[in-house]
């Protein structure tokens, strides 16, 4: 993934009709401005109504990659939590070939214990929910796992702290070569030694632009522990997009540019304004560049 600037769209799978989120999809499809297209990873609402319809993020990602040709799309971020890394493999090996070779692999430790709504829907689908020390280590035991089912040539068997596998092998492969760019979100200082070692493209929230650039700073540091060049990992934000108030979040993005950020994901409230990946190409990304 080349260190230009590019814009994307988040359309949250949830409180919201899958009519509605194919509308602007293909939309967004259509505009060149916009070049990449973002699902979150929630089984049940974080915002809303808590009884309210979510959307499983894979497998609708892979039903709007087959109904687009261009944009390239994600889960920003896949919960590790979720599911077993050799079966997450599979899924997203599936989504890139559905797309064409697409797929930006969206992955992070998990959600935060400490937002309720977040927390609740492990126990509703009897998912356990271990510490962050747990969920840190295991996430780079799948990052290993998963770029090894992409591209090894012969099963082999992993015998981690966290995931073991006995004749692991993947095929399909993956269309994309060596295997889809991997994304990884999160702030936590011990996310970010992932990222470091793993990550093609490294996400965090738009908030506080002064902790985002600590946030960046650190990962620089840590990949020069590790001998990795800090410039190899591109830098990626997502920002909440208001459609009333647009000068907010063109000034925001600004801001996260002018601190080394190009990769740009602007969250769209719903309901979808008619046209609104027209309306985000001409107010947000033409006149922030």
């Amino acid at each position: 993934m080349p260190g230009t600037t590019s814009f994307g769209i988040m359309t949250a799978p949830s409180q919201v009709g899958y009519d509605d989120l194919l509308r602007v999809w293909r939309e967004a499809d259509t505009i060149p401005e916009i070049t990449h297209a973002w699902l979150f990873d929630h089984l049940m609402p974080i915002f809303g109504d808590p009884d309210g319809p979510t959307f499983e993020g894979w497998t609708l990602l892979s039903a709007l990659a087959a109904q687009t040709r261009r944009l390239r799309v994600g889960v920003l971020v896949t919960s590790n939590r979720f599911r077993p890394p050799a079966l997450l493999a599979k899924i997203a090996t599936t989504a890139d070939i559905v797309s064409g070779g697409r797929l930006d692999f969206g992955i992070g430790a998990g959600s935060r214990p400490s937002h309720p709504l977040a927390r609740r829907e492990y126990a509703a689908h009897g998912l356990p929910f271990h510490d962050a020390a747990h969920a840190v280590g295991a996430l780079a035991e799948a990052c290993t796992v998963i770029r090894r089912l992409w591209t090894a040539t012969e099963p082999f068997d992993f015998d981690g702290e966290y995931v073991r596998l006995t004749g692991a092998f993947g095929n399909p492969k993956p269309v994309q070569r060596p295997h889809p760019p991997i994304v990884i979100g999160g702030r936590s200082s011990g996310t970010l030694r992932v990222v470091a070692e793993h990550a093609d493209v490294w996400n965090i929230p738009g908030g506080d632009l002064g902790d985002v650039i600590e946030r960046s700073a650190l990962l620089d540091r840590y990949c020069a522990e590790i001998g990795r060049d800090p410039a190899a990992i591109v830098r990626s934000i997502h920002l909440p997009v208001s459609y009333e108030q647009p000068d907010g979040t063109r000034a925001a993005i600004r801001e996260a540019r002018d601190a080394g950020f190009g990769h740009f994901v602007l969250s769209l409230p719903s309901p979808y304004p008619a046209g609104v990946a027209r309306w985000v190409a001409d107010e947000l990304v033409t006149k922030s560049i």
